[in-house]
């Protein structure tokens, strides 16, 4: 059985298995935010390494500081933007989210991306928190974190069915001391978190509800693939079993500050 970790699937941002919705997602509020200001937008991104993110952002005519911990990251994501020719629509700031407000002060942001970071904080509320402080006013925040319920799947798929309890039952939703993530989140606590921030949640969906549990073999072909995300996209937003998304490896979640 395919193991929960993640997997190197080809493709850009819009055809990845692992980013094409929450793209798809962020793309669309984007354009919104956008066309409602008349201007391009002031993007932070928060972890955002390489600019995996960034770089598409910025290929659009936004401006995007990335604030990372990692030089080497930060190192290449420079040399990436320069690339794409994009270097002047991204700074490259070394940070994290405990230091978010120190090295971004202003409330200016139109958009703040955090995806995959909760997860390795030490206060997933505090950051939030410093998430909302950042942005301007009805600007969004997309978010991106781990689940609970994928974790369980995935352990029990391969067996591993008291690690599967663990991850089931743990405050934290790991499955183990060998787990590499310090937590994983449930649909209603990201909630609460978003809201106690000050935060409205705008939208909220599953992502990698099939593509992580599929053997790589399966999916060889780009007709496979587009048919996978197809699929997926289905799953996420289909009226009547749209409860398939909780079951992602992964949660998307939009928020805005009113």
């Amino acid at each position: 059985m395919v193991d929960e970790g993640p997997r190197s699937r080809r493709g850009g941002v819009e055809t990845s298995l692992r980013t094409s919705a929450v793209w798809e997602s962020v793309r669309a509020v984007v354009d919104e935010r956008e066309h409602q200001l008349g201007r391009s937008l002031r993007v932070v991104d928060l972890g955002g390494g390489t600019g995996g993110l960034a770089v598409p952002l910025a290929l659009l005519g936004h401006h995007v500081t990335v604030i990372d911990p990692s030089l080497d990251a930060l190192a290449s994501l420079s040399r990436r933007a320069s690339d794409s020719g994009v270097a002047e629509r991204i700074v490259a700031v070394q940070g994290d989210a405990a230091n978010l407000l120190d090295v971004h002060p202003d409330a200016d942001a139109d958009l703040v991306c955090c995806h995959g970071v909760l997860e390795f904080v030490d206060d997933p509320a505090a950051t939030l928190r410093s998430i909302a402080a950042v942005l301007d006013e009805g600007g969004f925040v997309s978010l991106v974190v781990a689940t609970r319920i994928s974790a369980v799947l995935a352990r029990a798929l391969a067996g591993q069915f008291a690690q599967a309890q663990h991850a089931l039952t743990s405050d934290d939703g790991r499955w183990g001391p060998a787990d590499p993530l310090p937590r994983r989140f449930d649909a209603a606590g990201v909630t609460a978190l978003v809201e106690g921030a000050g935060l409205a949640v705008h939208d909220s969906h599953g992502v990698r509800i099939f593509s992580d549990l599929v053997p790589p073999s399966y999916v060889d072909s780009d007709a496979d693939r587009a048919a996978l995300l197809e699929l997926e996209h289905t799953a996420s937003r289909h009226p009547h079993y749209a409860f398939l998304g909780h079951i992602g490896a992964a949660l998307h979640v939009l928020a805005r500050r009113s």
